[in-house]
């Protein structure tokens, strides 16, 4: 739509310098044609008047008479249209008064605005006065001069003028709808390539443009296609690539797990065992070493409480075992019973979540688990809510949302240069799902769709 305005006033430009063109070449003709018909009158007038001077004056009884014998119907002259409208003859013969006659002074157009007057005026100036002799051998028989009436000169260039510029700003009004449609038609491909150009921004690469009749927009829509053709391919690669990143994730989780249990878990229970051997057979007499044992265990237990957190972070066999349902309130009751935090976390299961695949409830448990822990690390939380729901939000997929009332700017929750969020975008963009992050009334939501398995494979 900016490039319609920008071409339509570019055009409208054009068209009013066109215009302002016009109205001066007409401005310029018309004081010409004014003069021309002034000379010519002047001619005209002269032609007539020396034919009756020779042949009612001059040659009556074959001697000279002076001028003042009656001059023959002098008026007469008005009604044998030599004298052009608007133009005013004075005639002088010899020394007796000079007769002055003006032709249709009134009846040329109606009057002309004041602004157009000394326009008018400061452009041209008067009009030059047209002087012809009545004979040429005899110089002294009189003249005819020829002028313009100033007030009849403006009205006939005012009246050219309006006429003119009508037919003009009409046809250019014409021109100017005609091409305004031409140049709409011609740009609405643009509209189309945007619109495909933001389904591509929003991870349709499904999205083809049509061709276009235009040359230059069908190249463009080519070089778009292709463009999401790649796209399309190297997001899928990505993603393939990013689930199997995730799948090696959860079995070097399972791998890690599995050897703190067996080697780590072991030797703390051994030392455990150890320490309360020392702090049995400690005699009454050696009491610093009960007091060590006891520490020894004290520390040993901590390790073993610190184990288990870890160990209940890295194992998703509780997901295989538990599903995902009960293993969601296993998670919210873990934060709930830790001691160092002062929050309280709320869990809400809405339909049926048995159904959900194995791979999906790994990565909906691994986003819900990221989220509490943000929530719980980046503020100060009373009150955390986590919410998951089958098919409620859109068909076929699960709504993940954390809400906390800790405080926290959503902005920068983007920007953040952490794992954690990264690490939410990327499994959710593997799924092929969305999340968004915004502010709450005290805090931040952070929200996710994710499709399951069947809308997977139609996508």
């Amino acid at each position: 739509m900016r490039l319609l305005i920008h071409l339509v006033l570019r055009l409208v430009a054009v068209v009013l310098l066109c215009l302002a063109c016009t109205i001066g070449w007409i401005l310029v003709d018309a004081h010409r044609t004014i003069e021309a018909d002034t000379a010519a009158s002047a001619d005209r007038v002269a032609t007539t008047l020396q034919n009756l001077y020779w042949r009612e004056l001059l040659w009556r009884d074959g001697t000279y008479r002076d001028a003042l014998l009656p001059l023959p119907d002098w008026k007469s002259i008005a009604t044998m249209k030599v004298i052009a409208p608007g133009v005013c003859i004075d005639f002088r013969l010899g020394s007796a008064p000079p007769f002055d006659l003006c032709s249709q002074t009134e009846d040329i157009g109606s009057p002309a605005p004041s602004w157009f007057v000394s326009l008018y005026g400061a452009l041209f100036g008067p009009h030059a006065t047209e002087t012809r002799p009545l004979t040429v051998r005899q110089r002294d028989a009189g003249t005819v001069q020829a002028r313009v009436d100033p007030a009849t000169a403006v009205r006939q260039a005012w009246r050219q003028v309006t006429v003119m510029v009508s037919i003009a700003a009409a046809m250019a009004l014409g021109i100017s709808l005609l091409a305004i449609l031409l140049i709409g038609h011609a740009l609405m491909p643009a509209q189309s390539i945007v619109r495909g150009l933001r389904r591509l921004e929003h991870g349709d690469h499904r999205h083809r443009l049509p061709a276009f009749g235009a040359t230059e927009f069908s190249h463009i829509a080519r070089a778009v296609n292709d463009l999401a053709g790649r796209l399309a391919a190297t997001t899928a690669e990505r993603v393939a690539l990013t689930k199997r990143l995730f799948q090696v994730q959860e079995e070097e989780r399972r791998a890690l797990a599995r050897d703190l249990h067996d080697e780590f878990g072991q030797c703390l229970t051994a030392t455990a065992a150890l320490a309360a051997a020392i702090e049995t057979g400690a005699t009454p007499s050696r009491p610093d070493l009960a007091d060590d044992a006891r520490a020894i265990a004290r520390i040993t237990g901590q390790m073993m409480t610190t184990l288990r957190s870890a160990l209940a972070r890295l194992r998703s066999q509780d997901l295989e075992e538990l599903g995902l349902q009960a293993s969601l309130v296993q998670l919210v009751a873990q934060w709930n019973a830790s001691a160092t935090r002062r929050a309280v976390f709320h869990l809400d299961v809405t339909g049926d979540l048995t159904a959900v695949p194995a791979e999906a409830a790994v990565n909906i448990y691994r986003i819900a688990q990221e989220c509490l822990t943000n929530a719980a690390r980046h503020g100060r939380p009373q009150h955390v809510h986590l919410r998951v729901s089958h098919g409620e939000e859109v068909r076929d997929a699960i709504a993940v949302s954390v809400e906390d009332d800790g405080g926290g700017d959503a902005t920068q929750a983007h920007t953040a240069s952490g794992h954690g969020i990264l690490g939410i975008r990327e499994r959710i963009a593997a799924l092929g799902g969305s999340l968004s992050i915004g502010p709450v009334a005290h805090g931040i939501r952070v929200a996710a769709v994710i499709p399951l398995q069947p809308r997977q494979a139609a996508a």
